[in-house]
């Protein structure tokens, strides 16, 4: 007796589902993404077995297990490793040495590589795809042309009765073209030992096959006890650090009650906007953590970076922006200016990481008037400093001036006021801010890059000041390990009914892991503005020709 014929809707559902597998499966095994493991670039590709093999040419290979669910596993090609590495010595490990503090930081934030590429892998998996879907449904309407209607109808009236063996053809096919590269050679092997040098690590279990066996076997002191260490150090400065902000909130909070009552126009009585400031991080991911617990205390409405946030802006150091992206509370505006350290790239990971990223435009954030813009000059270790845009930093200054005096005077009405300015010029390098304060369009600028605290002081018309390096960078050093310098983050209150920022507040972690916080002190106040710009010379002042403010007394 014969089966009977499947439904239409059936057959359609099943051919819809085997479709959808085949895509899927084209889509998930053939993901790439082109991104980075610890110092170096790396093209990570999904496989069908539970594994992450990161494959290191002639130095051998490490195996983990995957971090992917659905016994998906990762296979990672290195790059930069000569092909034609023939030993592995003690000079050929000297030369690899040189990427020690790469390696701290995938060690030290593992998981934000991981979360990195994830979801790159994800992405590439849904694009292949929609891909696979839009050539097989060409491939579909094209033989259904070709084919004509009365063939069409023949060889429905044959495959018909076929339904489920041809559904489960096409299924056992899909599982052994996926399966495939699950074989695994010799190194991949479940058997090999773990290696015990990463017990207490990011990498525990990890397999090691190779000459990098013996590397890691000769070597892997200098690395493991630079990351225990790394380890220790910011575990006891992020309690320090915790320990320091509720101490001083507690006296702040008593000093508050002792004076009793809060009176209607007290200052404390305002509502405040709160930033948190950083700067110059310079890829020391150590600090991701403690800049995380300090905005979770803090609880600010805006945190400013006024950059640097990379050593060199490679695309190995997006990593880096996106530790440091992590740190931000939800919901908060993260407002960057991109320093002379970053690049096109850098900026590209923050604006992937939704980060006010400053274009010379003024932008309002919490109710804030905002000014900044990517750093003129570019430097790279081994090539020296260049000026990257089409203008000098003079020349970026005095643009950024116009556009201070521009939005002044279409505020002011043909004229402006103290309360018309922009609120903030946010900008890396300091001097590149002189010309917007001395024109008095602008009462207040932030910068970094000096790696040393500047201020707060009367610079023109306004008030400047530059943060420290929160990297913990000093000059000629890197910053990626237990800090070398002391590491600044500020916190800094503006009142949005006077228009100015009224006090600031600094947050220091030593290089012994001690850390302090100061009381909140008074900005100074700005030089006052004569009583207006006259309308008839609002032009001339946006464009930076006409009449000004009389230049401030010398010596402020």
């Amino acid at each position: 007796m014969s089966r009977p014929n499947p439904p239409r809707w059936l057959r359609w559902t099943l051919a819809g589902v085997a479709a959808a597998v085949v895509c899927l499966t084209f889509g998930v095994t053939t993901a790439r993404a082109d991104l980075s493991l610890g110092p170096h670039e790396a093209t990570y590709g999904v496989t069908a077995n539970d594994k992450l093999l990161a494959d290191l040419g002639p130095l051998g290979t490490v195996v983990t297990d995957s971090p992917l669910p659905l016994n998906l596993g990762v296979r990672i090609t290195v790059h930069e490793i000569p092909a034609d590495l023939s030993a592995v010595d003690t000079a050929s490990f000297d030369a690899l040495s040189g990427d020690l503090d790469g390696y701290l930081q995938f060690f030290d934030t593992p998981q934000q590589t991981v979360r990195t590429v994830t979801w790159a892998l994800v992405w590439d998996a849904a694009r292949g795809t929609g891909a696979a879907a839009l050539v097989l449904g060409a491939a579909v309407l094209g033989l259904r042309a070709l084919l004509g209607t009365a063939r069409r109808r023949d060889l429905a009236r044959a495959l018909v009765p076929r339904t489920w063996e041809i559904t489960g053809a096409v299924l056992v096919a899909v599982l052994v073209a996926s399966t495939a590269t699950s074989s695994a050679g010799p190194e991949e092997r479940a058997s090999l030992p773990a290696s015990p040098v990463f017990e207490g690590t990011a990498l525990e279990g990890a397999r090691i096959t190779g000459r990098l066996a013996g590397v890691i076997d000769t070597y892997s002191g200098q690395l493991v006890e630079t990351y225990q260490a790394n380890e220790v150090f910011y575990a006891g400065a992020r309690e320090k650090l915790n320990e320091a902000w509720d101490a001083r909130a507690a006296q702040q909070e008593a000093a508050e009650a002792a004076q009793g009552p809060t009176a209607s126009d007290s200052p404390e009585s305002t509502d405040y906007v709160t930033f948190l400031l950083v700067s110059d991080l310079h890829c020391n991911t150590g600090m991701s953590s403690l800049i995380r617990d300090l905005a979770g205390r803090v609880g600010p409405d805006v945190m400013l970076n006024a950059g640097d946030t990379t050593i060199n802006g490679t695309s190995v150091e997006s990593v880096c922006v996106d530790s440091f992206a992590s740190a931000v509370p939800d919901g908060v505006p993260f407002v960057v200016s991109d320093g002379n350290h970053d690049s096109r790239l850098t900026t590209a990971t923050e604006l992937a990481n939704g980060q006010i990223v400053l274009d010379g435009d003024v932008v309002e954030v919490e109710g804030v008037r905002i000014l900044g813009d990517r750093d003129p000059l570019e430097t790279r270790i081994g090539s020296g400093t260049v000026i990257a845009r089409e203008e000098t930093p003079e020349e970026a200054g005095e643009r950024l001036r116009d556009v201070a005096c521009e939005a002044a005077g279409e505020a002011g009405l043909g004229g402006y006021t103290a309360e018309d300015r922009v609120d903030l010029l946010l900008i890396h390098q300091p001097a590149v801010g002189d010309a917007a304060l001395e024109s008095g369009c602008v009462p207040f600028q932030i910068s970094g890059h000096m790696h040393t605290r500047i201020g707060p002081k009367v610079v023109g018309y306004g008030v400047r000041y530059v943060n420290a390096s929160t990297g913990g960078a000093s000059k000629g050093n890197t910053s990626v390990g237990p800090l070398r310098d002391s590491s600044e983050m500020t916190v800094l209150r503006f009142d949005p009914e006077r228009r100015r920022f009224v006090d600031w507040q600094l947050v220091e972690v030593t290089p012994e892991g001690e850390a302090s916080v100061s009381e909140r002190k008074p900005i100074p106040p700005p030089l006052p503005l004569p009583d207006e710009v006259p309308g008839d010379t609002a032009e001339g002042v946006m464009s930076g020709t006409g009449r000004t403010p009389s230049p401030p007394p010398s010596g402020n």
